[in-house]
């Protein structure tokens, strides 16, 4: 047994290992760093595991332990081979150890590379279980699963009855040094966060901003967050004339206190599991626009005309509507902006990761 000095007990296992395919910015990657950190300071043996790449975006305890399986295999079966030989070894020399996957794919590689040894596994799902394109892969080998965490009860009935059976459902972690609710004049600016990817859908939110603008010339569009569709998104918004109004910031480790003073977040996803961005701008006293995607993520945290605002996947009028609508009231916009921050107290990481550990120890 290990003692956590907080007074939580873990019964059955050495050191929490985490796995997932790399660490180099986004949602998942952040809430495997906020429950990792907390376990190291709660006095836990913690270690993280990449089998796609070495690379650490955000702050990470020194007393993580950091271990890659990554190399670049080019589609080559010998090199995966070799990938699994190198995960096989570091779980015979962390025996007893629970491992947590954050990964549809790592799951598979944590099954093959674990086979006649003893397995003590935990599956954490982080998008809606729907998008997958490999549904028959997914469900064998969580089936090797002791426990399958969800983040909304939409999504775990997205599952074979077996699967269902182990899982339970967990929300998103907020980290305890977020940045402080912005209490002074904010500023015309509207802003959301994430990776630069066609299932966040932000050419619609650019098209909702564009009209948006003609009744709100002195507002401008921030974007924080890095990928494929960059150039592409700067393009469409030269193209709409938008170019001084619409800013695209890259990655940033300290998000929150970038939009802290922003007057309104916007989510345009065309599905999610819950966006970590969208949890932690509700905590800071944005209210919030998100598309109310399948499985019910953003409906979760969401209570419309309480603390933001739902909208139709892909609609863009409806998303230009809500945004004149709170950049024209400045009294509904306070009143989201106070139940908004009630989220902090929920979705603690303290909460959250005595959650996962109490579904760790289940079987």
């Amino acid at each position: 047994m290990i003692r956590v000095r907080d007074g939580f007990s873990v019964e059955g296992f050495s050191k929490l290992v985490f796995v997932v395919p790399d660490m180099d910015g986004g949602g998942t990657e952040k809430v495997i760093t906020l429950l990792a950190n907390e376990y190291v300071r709660r006095g836990l043996a913690v270690g993280i595991l990449t089998f796609a790449g070495n690379t650490y975006a955000y702050p990470l305890d020194s007393r993580v332990e950091r271990f890659s399986a990554a190399m670049p295999s080019d589609g080559k079966l010998t090199v995966r081979f070799k990938r699994l030989l190198k995960m096989r070894q570091y779980f015979k020399q962390n025996k007893g150890c629970k491992i947590l996957s954050f990964s549809t794919f790592g799951t598979g590689y944590i099954v093959l590379s674990t086979l006649f040894m003893k397995r003590d596994m935990l599956v954490s799902e982080r998008t809606d279980p729907l998008s997958c394109d490999h549904k028959p892969y997914r469900n064998f080998f969580y089936r090797f699963a002791t426990r399958l965490v969800c983040q909304t009860a939409d999504g775990i009935r997205c599952f074979p009855r077996s699967i269902q059976k182990k899982a339970c459902v967990i929300g998103n972690p907020l980290s305890a040094d977020l940045a402080p609710v912005y209490e002074g004049e904010r500023r015309k600016s509207i802003v959301t966060a994430g990776r630069l990817h066609p299932v966040k859908n932000q050419h619609m939110m650019i098209a909702a901003f564009k009209r948006f603008s003609q009744q709100f010339p002195d507002y401008s569009l921030h974007f924080y967050g890095k990928g494929a569709l960059e150039a592409e998104l700067k393009q469409a918004a030269e193209q709409l004339g938008l170019s001084e109004a619409v800013i695209f910031h890259g990655f940033s480790e300290h998000v929150d206190r970038d939009i802290r003073e922003s007057s309104i977040f916007v989510l345009s996803s065309n599905y999610e599991g819950v966006s970590n961005s969208m949890v932690e701008a509700l905590a800071l006293g944005l209210p919030v626009i998100a598309t109310d995607c399948p499985i019910g993520g953003c409906r979760t945290y969401i209570e419309p005309e309480v603390n933001g605002l739902l909208v139709p996947v892909g609609d863009t009028e409806a998303m230009t509507e809500a945004m004149c609508r709170l950049a024209g009231d400045d009294e509904l916009r306070r009143r989201m902006s106070q139940n908004a921050a009630k989220v902090r107290e929920q979705y603690s990481v303290a909460k959250i990761a005595d959650q996962m550990l109490k579904a760790a120890e289940r079987r």
